[in-house]
Formats: C-alpha cells, sequence, structure tokens
C-alpha cells in the first residue's frame, strides 16, 4: 500500500520561507511522476509543482522563481522549498504521487492516484 505523508505547513508572514516535505512509504517513489497540490477552502485543488522520474521540474506561474519541488531518493522524501510567501487565506498542501507515469507528467488532480493527507499553510501579511 503507497503512503504519503506530508509535514512542514504552519504560519509565516508574507516573505517568509517554508519547506514541506512528503514520505513515501512502498514505493519506488523515485521512479514516478510526483507533485505538489494546493487547495484554499471553496476552491478547486490546483497543482504547484510537479517533478518527473528523472527529476525534470515544472511550476505554476503563480510560484514560479519561487518555489523548489525536489526529491531525495535516498530518504524516499519530496519536498516543496517555497520562498518569498505571499499572503494568502489558509491552505492545504497535498503531495501526490501518479503510479502510471515516469515522464510527461500532467499537472490534473485526477491524474494523480496517491495523495497524502495534506498539511496547512497560513501566510499572513
Amino acid at each position: 500500500q503507497v503512503r504519503l505523508v506530508e509535514s512542514g505547513g504552519g504560519s509565516v508572514q508574507a516573505g517568509g520561507s517554508l519547506r514541506l516535505s512528503c514520505a513515501a512509504s512502498a514505493y519506488t517513489y523515485s521512479d514516478y511522476c510526483m507533485g505538489w497540490f494546493r487547495q484554499i477552502p471553496g476552491k478547486e485543488r490546483d497543482v504547484v509543482a510537479i517533478i518527473t522520474g528523472g527529476s525534470s521540474t515544472g511550476y505554476s506561474d503563480s510560484v514560479k522563481g519561487r518555489f523548489t519541488i525536489y526529491r531525495d531518493n535516498a530518504k524516499n522524501t519530496l519536498y516543496l522549498q517555497m520562498n518569498s510567501l505571499k499572503p494568502e487565506k489558509t491552505a492545504m498542501y497535498y503531495c501526490a504521487a501518479d503510479h502510471s507515469r515516469r515522464y510527461s507528467c500532467r499537472d490534473k488532480v485526477s491524474s494523480y492516484s496517491y495523495w497524502g493527507q495534506g498539511t496547512q499553510v497560513t501566510v499572513s501579511s
């Protein structure tokens, strides 16, 4: 059973940084597409960043240049380094895995079959 567990969320002031972690178990996670998604209450879940099996990355326009997605294969952990955070409503950040693709990763929620429970991030002004 694939299990993804996020951590690292919290409250931070605008301009600050947070690093989210996603620990994967029972899964050769390094081979497959993974992503970080964000959801604000009442809104749809949207992609933040994705990473391929070859560690190529992609970002939403809203976070490009400020966020970095990367993986530590030795630790089976996916990260999202978030810098220069902007004020926003409290959001849940989820990591996800697409067990069907190693490359050409999709940015759609429906493409990802495994999800963590989420970690909450609040950025105050």
